[in-house]
């Protein structure tokens, strides 16, 4: 049993009209997740907008989510600064969030040794459990394996991986040598089946907003040895892949509009992602008509 669920949703963040949080969307938000296949949530990830949100607005969304929801709470808490990091992850435990998610420190590109020290001294200030979270196309550093392997074997709280990395490969190296009960998650929707394939335990995903239903389904079909059902709810799930980022609309911008046309009205992204194309809400609307929560709405 995967320890914090198998299908985990990096939840968008609600802003109003004026642009500030919206912690009453958030939490109906959080909660139709919850009754929507999802076993825990990501809250102020990339996906939830934390390079635009303050320290105090991260923690007051994930203290309101903590509050709205009985599933894991995993509060990010990634920052390129160290200290800055350290800082927001005591918060986080304080304001009840069930484990932490560290992602690799952007822009400054560090070395694999800074990556190292950066990562034990978050590890240091919190007995929470920690998801390192590697996506080098975001933060312009890969997490070598040799660094992960050091880290999962020799800190004791770093007990998860949140693989964006796109190298399947890589990863079943990974796996092959890391300790028991170290978890990967996959963290590009794209790459969820062949993830799980070599050994991952779930996804943290960003169509699990309106597809937890059929994730779950994935999940069961994958530990029941079942392939070609598994592989037919992915082909089911290529569009709504294909919908949630692209270079004219990269994530959270699709989600927000699929939340806004599934009546959760998340508002617009923060500059610089409140770009939104004109097709965007067709679009969502198309994809819906396929899905088992559009059925269930009678879009299409």
């Amino acid at each position: 049993m995967a320890r914090f669920g198998k299908v985990l949703t990096a939840m968008v963040t609600p802003f109003n009209e004026s642009g500030e949080l919206d912690l009453d969307v958030a939490s109906t938000l959080a909660r139709w997740l919850v009754e929507n296949g999802n076993d825990g949530l990501v809250i102020a990830g990339t996906t939830g907008e934390s390079p635009t949100l303050t320290h105090d607005e991260q923690i007051a969304l994930i203290t309101a989510v903590v509050k709205a929801v009985d599933v894991p709470v995993i509060a990010g808490t990634g920052s390129n600064d160290t200290n800055a990091a350290c800082e927001l992850t005591v918060r986080a435990y304080k304001a009840g969030a069930s484990a932490i998610l560290s992602v690799t420190p952007y822009y400054n590109r560090p070395s694999q040794a800074g990556l190292l020290n950066h990562f034990r001294k978050i590890a240091g200030v919190t007995d929470l459990p920690i998801v390192l979270y590697d996506i080098p196309v975001r933060s312009g550093r890969k997490i070598e394996t040799e660094t992960l392997l050091e880290l999962a074997h020799t800190v004791e709280n770093v007990v998860a991986l949140k693989d964006a990395a796109g190298d399947p490969a890589e990863t079943a190296n990974f796996l092959s040598k890391a300790p028991d009960g170290f978890e990967v998650y996959s963290g590009d929707d794209s790459l969820t089946l062949p993830l799980m394939a070599i050994g991952a335990v779930g996804v943290v995903g960003v169509a699990t907003h309106w597809t937890g239903h059929e994730h779950q389904r994935l999940m069961t079909a994958v530990e029941n040895g079942d392939l070609t059902t598994a592989q037919s709810i992915n082909a089911s799930l290529q569009k709504s892949f294909s919908y949630e980022s692209s270079s004219e609309a990269p994530n959270p911008i699709p989600t927000k509009v699929m939340m806004n046309v599934l009546g959760h009205n998340v508002g617009r992204g923060r500059p610089p992602m409140d770009f939104v194309p004109d097709d965007l809400e067709s679009r969502a609307i198309e994809i819906l008509a396929d899905t088992e929560i559009g059925k269930s709405l009678e879009f299409g």
